[in-house]
């Protein structure tokens, strides 16, 4: 048996991932209402940054093509 394969019926145990937030271990499975964040606080931390635009993409201008005719 590899030992990747699970026995019929039987389950993975969920896996644990840092939090996006804190970088606390938390468990990354459906009886986590927050995942992947930790708890409840760090998702609305998250939200928030994003909310007030603290998370920016950068973005590369094109050349101003002004000697083209």
């Amino acid at each position: 048996m590899n030992p990747n394969d699970t026995p019929a019926g039987a389950t993975r145990p969920a896996p644990q991932v840092p939090c996006p937030t804190c970088r606390e271990l938390t468990l990354f499975a459906p009886s986590n209402p927050w995942r992947p964040f930790c708890s409840e606080r760090c998702r609305q931390r998250d939200f928030g940054a994003w909310a007030s635009e603290s998370f920016r993409v950068a973005a590369v201008e094109p050349p101003d093509d002004q000697g083209s005719p």
